[in-house]
């Protein structure tokens, strides 16, 4: 049996996305007086996918007052015709479930089947290249995209402004004359647990600020990540390279080959979401 983690969102988020839905009842079946009849639901993967979001989907089912059981986990490989969960309980109960979890599971499995698709890209140019998902999410669904990132194999880049410090062009326009070697310090002194990272969009930015923890090249080539992972190791730097700006399964391979040994992606966010198929059968317990 596959090993389930609570779902990141609370009772009362999931109450709200339900809720969004059936705002006040289920005007079809409350009219067609099919609310108390009993009967299930399954939901199967008709694509192949990485599964995300059944654990959300069950608890959904369960507000809903139906019984509900997840049969593959999130993180999961689904092959099409992979029974995901089943619920069984009133028809008024599956029907305000039904659409809720059917979208939430369609939308997470697209980012974490997209995610695991660059990891595999990535880790065929590299064993050891990780995935970064960036913070480019709709605003409000972060719990969830981050879920769907590591069912993917992914991590996340950042969560959030508070837990990182990462240098832009637009910070170090408001720094005057101050050096790298003085910012690098800076920053070191006052945060010492935390990794600098600088982006920059040049060979020649890098090299500027070969000292800090982390290098983000940003919209380089292949071709120009290899050059200044050269440069930078020419010049004794330390620091870990990674790529960002259009990295995506087609490419992630030669970035990770290149020696980009973190790849930093917006493409999972903008997946089409996968095919879940949803079939009832009436009167008929699990």
């Amino acid at each position: 049996m596959p090993s389930f983690n609570p779902p990141v969102l609370s009772d009362h988020a999931l109450q709200q996305l339900l809720a969004e839905d059936v705002p006040f009842g289920d005007l079809t079946s409350e009219s067609l007086a099919i609310t108390a009849k009993f009967g299930n639901i399954r939901f199967f993967a008709r694509d192949p996918m990485h599964v995300c979001g059944v654990e959300e989907a069950v608890r959904m089912f369960q507000l809903c007052g139906a019984e509900a059981e997840a049969h593959v986990a999130s993180g999961a490989e689904a092959a099409p015709e992979t029974l995901l969960l089943e619920a069984h309980g009133s028809a008024g109960a599956l029907h305000q479930g039904w659409k809720t979890a059917q979208t939430l599971m369609e939308w997470c499995g697209g980012i974490a089947s997209s995610a695991a698709a660059i990891v595999a890209a990535a880790r065929r140019g590299d064993p050891n290249a990780i995935v970064a998902g960036t913070r480019k999410n709709v605003p409000g669904n972060r719990r969830l995209v981050v879920k769907a990132f590591k069912a993917g194999g992914a991590v996340m880049h950042r969560n959030g402004l508070s837990e990182t410090l990462l240098i832009f062009a637009e910070h170090r326009l408001f720094l005057g004359d101050e050096t790298p070697e003085e910012t690098l310090a800076r920053l070191r002194r006052q945060c010492p647990e935390k990794r600098v990272v600088v982006e920059v969009a040049t060979p020649k930015e890098a090299l500027t600020w070969a000292e800090a923890d982390v290098l983000q090249l940003e919209k380089f080539t292949a071709e120009q990540v290899a050059e200044t992972v050269a440069a930078l190791t020419a010049r004794g730097s330390q620091a870990v390279v990674g790529a960002a700006g259009g990295i995506n399964a087609r490419n992630a391979e030669d970035y990770a080959r290149a020696g980009a040994r973190l790849l930093v992606t917006t493409a999972p966010h903008l997946a089409p979401p996968r095919d879940v198929q949803v079939r009832f059968v009436s009167n008929t317990p699990i």
